[in-house]
Order: structure tokens, then sequence, then C-alpha cells
């Protein structure tokens, strides 16, 4: 192999003081997931194990292959919502593989809540659902839920209805899901089960119903209980609701594998790609010390790219053109892959180079990975009047028009139409994760309240107004915090605008499982875009 040398000095101030900084930010990303990992108050927890039951995360890792890797998927949707369920909201959701195959888990976390649906859990499950189609993945449901959370029917209402219509147009097209019922399932719970390929319950615990006992009473009158209504051997044995009857949670999880390995016919490429991959020749680790502290400073995104590609290998396409943007063919885990990267602002030649890279990346049916690292397109009288506007729009385009698989990968600033460009979340990429220093949104605080203080400025110069000093700075400082707060990536990963925050030492991990995601199908470029205009 030729030699491939790293600017990176390992003893240099700059490197550890950005190692430092990040991982003090690493300290509070883990703090949050501790938190997405309570799975509930310690008396619901104490009280599910006195029953034998495991928790959601424990029976994920017992339907999950032990030899492969796995990523935990929008761990922490609804951080930050008040009133909500916390970190996580009442689901779990993994990629990973079940008896060979890539599959998607969605588990209810029964002991928060009883499991029942808040908003930040339907914002979830509506994402999981569009993972799911669009990368034809296998879902597992592991059922125990209550349903739709009656003080939030007002938001979840339509998002669960959302989540029923993709089961069953997954199920048309032929992509199977699986629930398994461990407890009870009621009213919108049940229509999982009930809207799923295949349905394995556990006896004497399962109760799957549209109403239980009390409900029953008061609109029919009827008396019944829950076995009667909705029992496991009940519906085994006379509705047909269940295709299996499990003994115990164990045994329901076994039935499941075995079921995965007898249904499944969609093999990722596993052994045409990964046979070859080649490990990168830096150590994960130096990402930490290769990201600025400071987003406002520029660094070579060369140097973190070496870092989780094969053998840190890659082809740069116009390497001493649109220097603000890296376009080049690499592989990850084996998999080829197109990456475009931001080096700073966009430019008009990066954006045409950017656009030039999508086109041949849909000609030869190639991924593309996008990392984001921009405050957006160049700006003033210059860049505007040699077309910004034209060569922004034809970036756009070329993103919005692209048919290949689209992975987002947020590293540090974000912002206007630099994240549509780089396919932000409103451009659906497959997949999208983010840095925990990462912040996107219009524009950065700074910007934003020094943009309304000029505002505010010359209104009151044209109507003859005094400016009272004092309260316009204090107004401004409170709009860049706000605006700071909003662009924070605590924010932004509590409503669902990325699929999770991760830790930059395992960027290559997320990337290798998404990559054989969307290499399950075929990948079909297209020729057809929106006009570019010249």
């Amino acid at each position: 192999m030729e030699e491939i040398n790293s600017k990176i000095d390992v003893l240099s101030s700059k490197y550890i003081e950005n190692y430092a900084s990040m991982k003090k930010i690493i300290l509070k990303l883990e703090s949050y997931f501790e938190l997405s990992k309570t799975e509930g108050t310690k008396e619901k927890i104490k009280r599910a194990r006195k029953r034998n039951k495991l928790s959601a995360r424990e029976k994920i890792h017992l339907l999950l292959d032990k030899n492969k890797p796995s990523i935990e998927l929008m761990s922490l949707a609804g951080l930050k919502h008040e009133g909500g369920f916390g970190a996580g909201g009442t689901t779990v959701v993994v990629l990973g593989y079940v008896s060979g195959f890539l599959c998607l888990i969605n588990a209810n976390v029964s002991t928060r809540k009883a499991g029942a649906i808040d908003y930040a859990t339907s914002l979830k499950n509506l994402r999981l659902s569009q993972i799911a189609s669009e990368n034809k993945l296998l879902t597992i449901n592991l059922v125990e839920s209550g349903g739709a959370n009656l003080p939030d029917q007002d938001r979840v209402f339509n998002n669960y209805g959302k989540f029923f219509m993709e089961m069953s147009q997954r199920s048309k097209d032929g992509v199977p899901s699986i629930s398994v019922v461990f407890g009870n399932a009621t009213a919108g719970g049940a229509y999982v089960p009930g809207m799923s390929d295949y349905t394995i319950m556990q006896k004497n615990n399962a109760k799957v119903f549209l109403a239980g006992p009390p409900l029953v009473k008061m609109a029919t009158n009827e008396d019944a209980n829950d076995e009667e209504l909705g029992g496991a051997l009940m519906h085994s044995s006379i509705s047909g609701v269940s295709d299996f009857l499990a003994e115990d949670e164990k045994h329901a999880l076994e039935i499941a594998r075995d079921l995965v390995s007898k249904i499944s016919s969609n093999k990722t490429k596993q052994t045409e790609y990964e046979k070859d991959a080649l490990m990168p020749r830096f150590v994960e680790d130096e990402i930490l010390g290769v990201i600025p502290s400071n987003l406002k400073k520029s660094f070579d995104i060369r140097e973190l790219i070496m870092r989780f590609i094969d053998g840190s290998e890659f082809s740069e396409f116009k390497e001493n053109y649109g220097k603000t943007m890296l376009c080049c063919w690499a592989k990850i885990n084996g998999y080829p892959v197109g990456i475009i990267a931001n080096n700073g602002v966009i430019f008009i030649e990066s954006a045409r180079k950017a656009t030039h890279f999508i086109q041949l990346a849909n000609k030869s049916n190639t991924p593309l990975l996008f990392i984001h690292n921009t405050t957006g397109f160049m700006v003033g009288k210059k860049h505007e009047q040699n077309g910004m506007i034209n060569s922004g729009s034809q970036l756009i385009h070329a993103v919005a028009g692209s048919t290949v698989p689209h992975i987002s990968l947020q590293i540090g600033n974000s912002y206007g139409a630099g994240n549509y460009a780089m396919c932000g979340r409103s451009f659906n990429p497959r997949f999208l994760f983010s840095y925990p220093n990462s912040k996107s949104g219009v524009m950065g605080a700074d910007q934003l309240a020094g943009v309304m203080e000029i505002v505010k400025r010359r209104s009151a110069q044209s109507l003859n107004k005094e400016i009272d000093e004092k309260l316009l700075q204090e107004e401004k400082k409170k709009l860049a915090d706000e605006a700071d707060k909003k662009a924070s990536v605590w924010h932004t990963t509590s409503e669902v605008w990325d699929d999770g925050v991760i830790d930059p030492r395992d960027t290559r991990k997320y990337l290798s499982l998404c990559l054989a995601a969307v290499y399950k199908s075929e990948i079909k470029g297209t020729n057809s875009f929106g006009i570019f205009r010249m």
C-alpha cells in the first residue's frame, strides 16, 4: 500500500484542546443516554422483575445475533419535551441482525408509563416506519403498550394512523412485520399485532383487545374478563389474531428468531462487500481531536474522512476546484460510497462541483454520504452578481432529484440553504446522524440577533424614533440565546430532526450498518433533474 499521511499532530495544543472539548460534550451525551436507558421508576422495574419480565433492551439483546453489530436509533427523542415521557419516549428502536438478516426492532418500554405513546414516541414511530419502508427492512415489534397517551391525543392521533398505514403498505410490498406480544396491548396497541404479517403471543401474559373489561361493561353492559376478551390462548385458538403461542418471553423471542430465518429472502450483500473491507489506517479515537472546539474555525475535512473509510483511501474529484467542497469516492466496510463534504462556506465553484458529482453518482448507481459543516452559501455583491443563486439552486435541484440513497452526517454547523443543499432532514436522507457539537437552523444565533438589531435600528430611523440602547441589547442577547438553544443538537434530536446523536468514534459503525441497509435493495440512479439555471 502507498503511504497515506495525516497532518494532525496529536501532541499539538490545538489537538489537545479539541480533544478535551469534544470529550466534555460526549460526557453530556452519555449522561443523556443514561436517562434514555432508565426504563421507568425503580418500583415499576422491581414489579416487572417479580413477574419474571425482561426489560425492552434485554428482549432486544436476546433477539439480536451476538456476533453482529447493531445501533440504537433516536435514543433522545423527546429529550427536551415539557410534559413528555422523557428521553427516548416509550420505545427502543434498534437496527441490527436477527438470524443473519438486517432488521429494525421496535420494543415498547412497558415499565415507563405502561408503554403508552406520547408525542415524541409517535414521531419516533413515524420515522421508524419511513426507514423500514425506504430500506425494505423487516420490522419486529416487541409489543406491550396501553396505546395512545390520551392527553397527547391531538398530536398523536394522525401519527399513529400513519404508522398503521405504512405497516400495511410494507406488507403489500412484501416487506413483513412481526409482532411479539408480551403483555397488555390495548386500543391502538392492539392494531400493531392486528396489522402485522405474523403475530406471536405469550401465554397467560398477552392481552390484546380494543376495549378492556371496564369499557366493554360500560359500552355494552357485558361482563367479560381479560382472557375472554383478549387472552393469548383465546386469540391462538378462537379469534385467530395470534399465529404462534409462546410459553414465556424467551420462548417468544426464539420463535421470532426462527421465523425471521424462515421468511426472509432478501439478505444483505454482506459477503459480496464486507469480505473485502479494510480498516482505516488511523485510530477512530483521533476524531475527537480533529473536530475544532470552536465551530467558527475551519479544518481539513479529509482528516475526519480518513479515520472512518476503508484503508483511509479515497479518490478525490476536482481536487483543485471549488475547494470548500470535498467530493470523493471511497468505501466504508467494503460498501462503495460517494462522499460530499463541506470544507467551509459553499461558493459558486463548490456548488457546481457537488452538482456534477451527484450526477456522476446517479450514473454509477452509488449511494451518497453528505457531511455537513457549513454556514451556508456565500453572500455579497460579487457572489450575487456572479450567480450564486443559480449555482446554489442547481445543487439543491441535484440533491432533490437524485434517486440513489443519501446518508447525512452533521459534524458541525448546518445552516440555512446550506443544510438543504447537503441533504438535511427536509430532503429525506435514508439516515441522518449528528455529532454532539453540531448545530442547525436558519442561521447562526449571532447572525440572527445581529440582523434583527439592524432591522430595528432602520425601522426606528425611518420613524424618526430614539433607540433605547439598553433595551435593544437586552433583546438582542435574549434572541441570540433562544436561537442558540433551538439550534442546539439537544433540541433538534429531541424533535427527531436526526436519527440519533452519536459519539464521533462510532462513525464507521453507524455508517457501515446504514450502507448495509441501503445495499439490501437495487440502487438505481436517475438522469432526470429539475431545471439547472445557467
